[in-house]
């Protein structure tokens, strides 16, 4: 277990229509769009807020097009050591999609699962580490959210491999609990056992709004489909969740309706 606990710091989308995708988001969550050309790469969108970027937009890649891979939204975790850690994923019950490599200009990363099958990537970025980004930053991320098979032995996959701490627990009657776990200290997110309609374990980001009645019509207007929500949840903010035009998942979440 690392001696600081590590958390998701970059997120991506892989799409099947950039550009479609990078119209959507930027009118949904407010963010600014810039062209990043690195070679050996498809073509990159960073999407920013002010100067900092949040994450990115990626067109498939031919061989994951192929494979029929629907459009996701990704979230890459903080790693020292990414071979290392991507060998303590495995080692841990994990499984490895892509082996560690290098991006140049970028750092060195890998594709990864949890022992349930939710993806996710490692990655060591290459230059100074950027400061934390409080959790109700607007446009960044403000929550992390596990569908998966048994959270309480995922919670301790990512306690042990993270360092990630157990927070509250919120009972949903018949849906069963919903954990919240606490990274360093501050809830960084939670995870509950799947419903019979979510066919996988995967992770699923919540992007921070200023109200979300505005920001759901938004999403409607530009062709996206809401699929819960808005609900109030425990600590009073709103909550939608999501999908884009092309049929990827995300959340909506804000102070005020």
């Amino acid at each position: 277990m690392p001696d600081r606990a590590k958390s998701f710091f970059w997120y991506e989308l892989m799409t099947n229509d950039l550009e479609a995708a990078e119209a959507f988001y930027t009118r949904v969550v407010g963010w600014m769009a810039e062209p990043f050309d690195a070679p050996g790469i498809p073509p990159y969108i960073v999407v920013k807020v002010g100067d900092r970027g949040v994450g990115g937009l990626m067109a498939f890649p031919e061989e994951i097009r192929e494979s029929g891979m629907p459009p996701a939204w990704m979230g890459y975790i903080e790693a020292d050591d990414v071979d290392a850690a991507t060998a303590s994923v495995k080692a841990a019950g994990g499984s490895v999609h892509r082996e560690p490599s290098d991006i140049p200009d970028v750092g060195r990363f890998s594709v990864v699962a949890d022992p349930q099958g939710a993806v996710f990537m490692l990655l060591h970025a290459d230059g100074p580490e950027l400061p934390p980004v409080p959790m109700d930053a607007p446009g960044h991320i403000g929550w992390r959210e596990l569908y998966t098979d048994d959270w309480e032995s995922a919670l301790e996959f990512y306690s042990g491999q993270f360092g990630w701490t157990r927070d509250a627990g919120i009972d949903m009657g018949e849906m069963g609990t919903y954990q919240l776990f606490a990274v360093n200290g501050e809830q960084n997110g939670g995870m509950m056992n799947r419903p019979p309609q979510v066919p996988v374990a995967f992770w699923q980001f919540y992007f921070n709004v200023p109200a979300i009645d505005a920001a759901t019509r938004r999403v409607t207007d530009n062709g996206g489909t809401v699929t819960f929500g808005p609900e109030q949840v425990p600590g009073g903010q709103w909550v939608v969740t999501c999908t884009d035009p092309q049929g990827a998942h995300f959340g909506l979440v804000a102070p005020a309706r």
